[in-house]
């Protein structure tokens, strides 16, 4: 078996069904996943999926129920089972409290018990205002020790200038790279 994975999902619900083919991809690879839900993503039903019915195919695939608390998250990080934290999609939401600092949810408070270990944190980004006002959170965090993000660009540079999404295809090269301490490169890609 490779790592273990933390794999936390934040509220950008239109990547959600990409997100579980990476899953998937990443457990036939060999990681365990230990899912992780952002509060958001635990009770809102939307066009793209029912709450309870992604909840259900994020258990099928990793054989895990998700950490949807902060009391169950927080042990992340004294335990020690993680190798590599993976949050995807990150939201500029997510972004700003990670850069910050702040754990006021199951996946911050995750990430910051995960990074105490001076382990890898990769960010898959999924932000309408990553170029905005957002840009110095993804700056600070381009910086950090132990964080690396999947290669991203603009989705859709003349609808939404200030959009960036990762391209999720890559979470698995990027956690291998992040596990020898290298981000995968090049970080920027062209518009898809």
């Amino acid at each position: 078996m490779k790592s273990t994975l933390g794999f936390a999902i934040t509220g950008s619900f239109c990547t959600f069904s990409k997100i579980l083919v990476e899953m998937k991809n990443l457990i036939d690879e060999g990681y365990k996943i230990v899912p992780i839900f952002s509060y958001t993503v635990a009770k809102t039903d939307t066009r793209f999926f029912i709450a309870s019915d992604f909840r259900q195919k994020v258990v099928e695939i990793t054989q895990n129920e998700p950490i949807d608390t902060l009391t169950s998250a927080e042990p992340l990080g004294p335990k020690g089972i993680i190798d590599v934290m993976v949050v995807a999609p990150c939201t500029g939401n997510t972004l700003s409290k990670i850069s910050l600092a702040i754990t006021d949810t199951p996946v911050t408070m995750a990430v910051k018990a995960h990074l105490r270990n001076n382990k890898p944190v990769v960010i898959g980004l999924s932000s309408n205002d990553a170029m905005g006002l957002n840009l110095k959170n993804l700056g600070t965090l381009m910086q950090a020790k132990n964080v690396y993000f999947v290669p991203f660009g603009q989705d859709d540079f003349l609808k939404k200038p200030n959009s960036l999404i990762s391209d999720l295809r890559l979470i698995g090269p990027t956690v291998e790279k992040a596990l020898q301490g290298q981000q995968l490169q090049p970080v920027i890609i062209p518009n898809k």
